[in-house]
């Protein structure tokens, strides 16, 4: 049992080799995401039968015979995390603590390795670090209420809002940038900046509110959860390195932020997923849907590239204005809306919501709509001609009706590879197609 003494050694070995070489907390937290990553891989294994003991265990719909298997692993992905970036502070600050001048000014804030000059974090980056953490820690906890309690979704949507206070007061505090750029077509009428002010508040406690929201409702299938945030995760370090590595800018301290907690994150989602992975040993629960969906609200925010983020994000986009008929009681929504498994067949095929009563003339016009464009499968009564039910408003249940049957864990792929299509092309937006329509980025 347990890891050999020897890796554990070489473990070691490696890692501080890596922090003694090159000193940077970059290397320092390619490390520790490592080091996280061995503990979320060894712990969960171990702290399943606790935790179906304690009552968080689920049954898998979507398997013969319904088994039962531990739920809201999510939380020990998030806590290994959060202690893990506890740990990271020393080494992401220590040498703004010690190198100052004359008096105990901390006025010096670049080290030189080499021909390279990595700027070191102002001491203003403490306060947006732990308040990232705060809010971050805020939010596990709703997710872990939200597991153990079973939270209507309508009640606990805009809680996230109240997780985010601590960045957005620091953002106010530190930034209080409020102001977006206009296009360059537009400049000679409305001028290079557009001042929104608490508008611009409002945009990031909503999008807040959207991405762990948004990541919770593509669930439902093994490994779907963990895997859209990992694309997604990936999609914005690629993003952040396309900065860090030009050297030269006033970005790059920011997107080094988004680095130090997005590499710890890829590290303990890893081995979430391959025990999600169909067939799943666990169900990663609410918990870690709130958690990967605050970090990704917490880089864009602190990190200031905010609508950027959502580049990101455009399959959740689509799921979200796809879902919305059901999540606001436009039409009906059942408790859940994965989809159903053919026994006969062992394929997954899109699940079907029949109306209760007669729906609402919105309802039929969107749901008409839905249909024409290919989004929804509609049942029809051959007499009448009124619409009975419809397949269920998601983009899972979408791919099932254009794609047909599939096994759960290539529908799983399947939207994987989507996530990671609709990815690249959000960094060629930002890095190819922003540059025509403005005149000057912000690298």
């Amino acid at each position: 049992m347990g890891w050999p003494l020897n890796s554990i050694f070489f473990l070691i070995s490696a890692i501080a080799l890596i922090i003694n070489k090159y000193e940077h907390p970059l290397a320092i937290s390619v490390a520790f995401s490592f080091v996280s990553g061995i503990f979320v891989f060894k712990a969960i294994p171990i702290l399943g039968p606790y935790f179906i003991k304690v009552g968080f265990y689920g049954k898998d719909l979507n398997k013969k015979g319904k088994p039962l298997k531990p739920e809201a692993m999510g939380i020990v992905c998030s806590m290994v995390y959060i202690y893990i970036m506890f740990l990271f502070i020393p080494f992401a600050f220590y040498k703004y603590f010690v190198m100052t001048s004359g008096g105990g000014n901390r006025d010096i804030y670049e080290v030189v390795r080499g021909e390279k000059t990595f700027k070191l974090f102002f001491h203003n980056k403490l306060g947006e670090y732990l308040s990232a953490i705060l809010s971050l820690q805020s939010m596990v906890l709703l997710g872990a209420a939200d597991d153990l309690f079973d939270i209507r979704w309508r009640d606990k949507l805009f809680m996230p809002v109240f997780s985010a206070i601590p960045i957005l007061v620091v953002y106010y505090i530190d930034f209080d940038v409020t102001y977006v750029v206009v296009p360059t077509i537009l400049q000679p009428y409305f001028g290079n900046l557009i001042e929104i002010g608490w508008l611009y508040y409002l945009y990031m406690a909503a999008l807040s509110v959207f991405c762990p929201n948004s990541i919770n409702i593509i669930a439902g299938i093994n490994g779907v959860e963990v895997g859209q945030s990992i694309i997604i995760s990936l999609c914005i370090i690629i993003n952040d390195l396309l900065y860090v590595f030009r050297l030269t800018g006033p970005s790059i301290d920011s997107h080094l932020f988004s680095l130090y907690f997005l590499l710890p994150f890829l590290g303990t989602s890893i081995p979430l997923l391959y025990y999600n992975w169909y067939p799943a040993s666990v169900f990663v629960g609410d918990t870690y849907c709130c958690f990967s969906g605050m970090i990704f609200a917490i880089v864009g925010i602190i990190g200031h590239f905010s609508k950027t983020i959502l580049l990101f994000f455009i399959p959740q986009i689509f799921n979200f204005i796809l879902s919305f008929p059901q999540l606001f009681g436009i039409v009906e929504c059942p408790r859940h809306r994965m989809p159903n498994l053919n026994l006969s067949t062992g394929l997954l095929e899109p699940s079907m919501i029949m109306f209760s009563k007669k729906p609402s003339l919105l309802c039929r016009i969107i749901l008409k709509i839905f249909s024409k464009l290919g989004f929804v499968r509609l049942k029809i009564d051959p007499i009448t001609k009124e619409i009975q039910g419809t397949t269920n408003l998601t983009i899972i249940n979408f791919l099932l009706v254009r794609l047909g049957p599939r096994r759960e864990d290539k529908l799983t792929i399947i939207i994987m590879g989507i996530q990671a299509v609709m990815g690249l092309i959000g960094l060629f937006i930002r890095h190819k197609m922003a540059k025509l329509i403005y005149l000057n980025d912000n690298y």
